[in-house]
């Protein structure tokens, strides 16, 4: 059997949650059947190396086109041109780990991962050319199209039959997994981390160079303690609501408090300028800190030294930080939305994401009762270990395989 995989999405040197299922779930897909001839399709002008140790396997095969993006996605979108499948000599199956645009002859059987429908939900999340990009792959009519579609999660599948009214019997739910690397991390790590990005020693901030002149910091020492949210600063993660459920947190009354950190982890995403603005005019704002870009690396201890993790996010068809954070044992707040209820299944606390009041009390909760705190670090735990990229794969193979 030949199995044609489009991997488009991984030369474009961005790490969101699409890039970090591939990369975990293909060496795995790889090796389970060492019979079964991989063929991988991807798109630069340039000649471009994909240094990943898995393009060497002796049943992987590349297919680099130099074919201008522009070009090749207008040809697919007016006249379902090229066949892909054609250009890489043929293949029974062709699996999308996204939904780009691969227009495909009759002959190949189509199978497409969805990972979520934020953008048909929350167009105003997204920027223009995103949601020009959205219409120019069609994901309505390749979910028609596709033989079987992989949903990352109930609540994915759930929207796909309501909004697209796809059959709900050709759509397979497997769960993504977790990496091995967030289940233990040495104290010797940890103090690496926290001296790396200076989490214990003066404050910094990574802003891009226009928003940090804006932004006045604190002095002093970093935070002995400190609430962490993690993931792209974009509007849909709802930084804004964790930076104002902070300022309400702050005053209660609670002992030792007036100490506490919100760290802000990740990279600058879509309309990320509001969210700056709306920390440095917090009246906490010397308490609130932003890394910036956190190395892959560098994730398990940095989720390890927060007291608590907080993700209120609007909309996710998965949600890699919340897990990631679990199997490190940090308690964690998530929205009680979309996938987060089936995902976190009663090893987190769930706020409304719309409710400050609500969130500012979760994380309150947290903080002042050790034993909460502990049974949720032990549920998380548990939970964690339920997700496995070894039985994502498997699960993948089997349904890329079956007639």
């Amino acid at each position: 059997m030949t199995i044609g995989i489009d991997i488009r999405f991984l030369a474009r040197g961005v790490w969101s949650g699409v890039e970090e299922y591939a990369l975990n779930l293909l060496p795995r897909l790889f090796s389970l059947d060492k019979t079964i001839k991989f063929k991988l399709f991807y798109n630069a002008l340039k000649k471009r190396k994909l240094n990943y140790p898995w393009t060497i396997l002796p049943n992987v095969s590349l297919y680099q086109f130099s074919i201008p993006n522009r070009f090749l996605q207008t040809a697919s979108f007016l006249g379902n041109l090229p066949k892909i499948d054609k250009l890489i000599g043929g293949v029974d199956v062709f699996f999308s780990p996204h939904f780009i645009l691969a227009p495909l002859s009759g002959s190949s059987k189509k199978i497409i991962t969805f990972h979520d429908l934020s953008f048909e939900y929350y167009p105003e999340f997204f920027s223009f050319q995103q949601r020009i990009w959205h219409t120019l792959m069609k994901p309505k009519a390749q979910a028609l199209a596709a033989d079987k579609i992989i949903a990352v999660s109930r609540s994915t599948k759930e929207d796909l039959v309501d909004l697209y009214k796809i059959n709900p019997e050709k759509i397979e739910v497997i769960y993504s997994g977790m990496g091995e690397e967030f289940k233990e991390v040495e104290e010797a790590e940890m103090e690496r981390v926290a001296k790396k990005y200076k989490l214990f020693t003066q404050h910094r901030t990574c802003l891009p160079r226009i928003i940090a002149k804006q932004f006045v910091r604190g002095s002093g020492a970093g935070p002995e303690k400190f609430i962490l949210y993690f993931g792209t600063i974009e509007p849909r993660k709802n930084i804004k609501g964790i930076i104002k459920a902070f300022e309400l947190l702050k005053t209660y009354n609670l002992k030792g408090l007036e100490t506490h950190k919100l760290i802000i982890a990740g990279s600058p995403g879509w309309l990320c300028g509001d969210i700056y603005r709306t920390a440095k005019k917090s009246k906490n704002a010397k308490d609130i800190i932003f890394t910036g870009f956190i190395a892959k690396e560098d994730k398990p201890a940095l989720y390890k030294l927060a007291e608590l993790f907080v993700y209120p996010s609007f909309f996710e068809g998965f949600g890699f930080p919340p897990l990631e954070a679990m199997a490190c044992g940090t308690p964690t707040i998530v929205s009680n939305t979309t996938s987060f209820p089936e995902i976190g299944d009663g090893a987190v606390l769930m706020v409304d994401p719309y409710n400050i009041s609500e969130i500012a009390l979760a994380m309150r909760e947290i903080l002042k009762d050790k034993k909460l705190k502990n049974e949720m670090k032990q549920k998380g735990l548990a939970l964690a270990e339920k997700f496995s990229w070894g039985k994502c794969a498997e699960q993948t193979l089997k349904t890329l395989i079956t007639r």
